[in-house]
C-alpha cells in the first residue's frame, strides 16, 4: 500500500446503491463504494465484471438505472452527478482517460493539453473576436499550465508534434495530462498500463504517484497486478456487475471470491 489513509476523513466520492441496466441485462448491480481524497484506489475484475461501465456512469456517459453520485470535494459544497451530462461532470471535479486511447491525433500535442483547459475557460464569442484583456490572459494562462503539464510528463519538447506522431506509451501520458489539464480532484484512469512495455510501466508508476502526491485522488482500472498491488491503497473487486471484495490490497488478493472469479476454482491460500 503506497500511502497512509486517514479513515475518518470525509469521502471525496460516495457511490451508492448504483445500478445500470441494459435492456434485460443488469450490467451493475447496488454498487457501493468510496474513495477518500489523495488515495489510489483500484477497480478489478474479469473481463466483463463491469468496470468499465461504472467508469461510463460516474462520467455522464452513461446514466445510471438507478443509484446514487455524491462528489464533495475538500472545502466545497457537495455535489450530485448522477444524470448529469459529461461536461458538467468534468466541471464539477472528475476527469478520465480511456481504454482505447482518444486523442485528437490531427492536433498537436500542446493543442491536445490546452483542449482540456476548455471546462475551466469564461470566455465567450465576444471574447473570442475582440480579444478583451481577460480573455488574452486567460489564453495565456491555459498555455501556460498546457507548457507546464507537457513538461511534466517528458513531451514538452514535442509540444508541437501531431499526436498521431507519438509513440504508444507517450500517446497514454498525453492523455493523462488533458485530462489534468481540466483540473480535476478526481482522475479515472482506465487501463493506462494496457500495451506498455516494463520502462513505460514504470515511469507511469512514478507519474500516477507524483499525481496523488499532489493532492488528487486516483481511481483505476489496470489488468497488470503487480502494478496494482504496488499503486493502490485501497481495492475494489467485482464480478458480473457486483462488488465481490474491497480492501487494502493484501486482503484482496487472497479473498476467495477474487481468487474464484480469476482463476474459476475455490480458493486455497498457499
Amino acid at each position: 500500500m503506497c500511502g497512509t489513509i486517514d479513515t475518518a476523513m470525509h469521502p471525496l466520492l460516495t457511490v451508492s446503491a448504483l445500478t445500470m441496466d441494459f435492456g434485460g441485462i443488469r450490467a451493475l448491480d447496488q454498487v457501493d463504494l468510496r474513495i477518500l481524497p489523495r488515495e489510489i484506489v483500484a477497480l478489478i475484475g474479469p473481463n466483463g465484471a463491469g468496470k468499465t461501465t461504472l467508469f461510463n456512469c460516474l462520467t455522464g456517459m452513461c446514466r445510471p438505472t438507478g443509484g446514487q453520485l455524491l462528489l464533495t470535494p475538500p472545502g466545497r459544497s457537495q455535489r450530485r452527478l448522477y444524470g448529469l451530462p459529461p461536461h458538467q461532470i468534468t466541471a464539477a471535479g472528475l476527469a478520465r482517460t480511456f481504454q482505447n486511447i482518444r486523442l485528437f491525433p490531427n492536433m498537436t500535442v500542446l493543442e491536445n493539453v490546452m483542449v482540456g483547459r476548455h471546462c475551466r475557460t469564461t470566455a465567450k464569442l465576444f471574447g473570442a473576436i475582440f480579444r478583451p484583456a481577460a480573455t488574452v490572459r486567460e489564453e495565456n494562462d491555459s498555455l501556460g499550465m498546457s507548457l507546464a503539464l507537457l513538461d511534466r510528463i517528458g513531451l514538452g519538447d514535442q509540444a508541437d508534434e501531431l499526436a498521431q506522431n507519438l509513440p504508444y506509451g507517450a500517446q497514454r501520458r498525453l492523455e493523462i495530462a488533458r485530462a489534468l489539464a481540466t483540473s480535476p480532484q478526481l482522475l479515472l484512469l482506465d487501463e493506462p498500463a494496457a500495451g506498455m512495455n516494463p520502462q513505460e510501466t514504470e515511469e507511469l508508476e512514478a507519474l500516477i504517484l507524483s499525481i496523488r502526491d499532489d493532492g488528487l485522488s486516483i481511481l483505476l482500472i489496470e489488468h497488470d497486478m503487480k502494478l496494482v498491488m504496488r499503486l493502490s491503497d485501497h481495492i475494489f473487486a467485482m464480478d458480473y456487475g457486483r462488488l465481490i471484495a474491497e480492501g487494502a490490497p493484501d486482503e484482496v488478493r487472497r479473498h476467495p471470491a477474487v481468487i474464484r472469479a480469476y482463476l474459476g476454482t475455490e480458493a486455497t491460500d498457499a
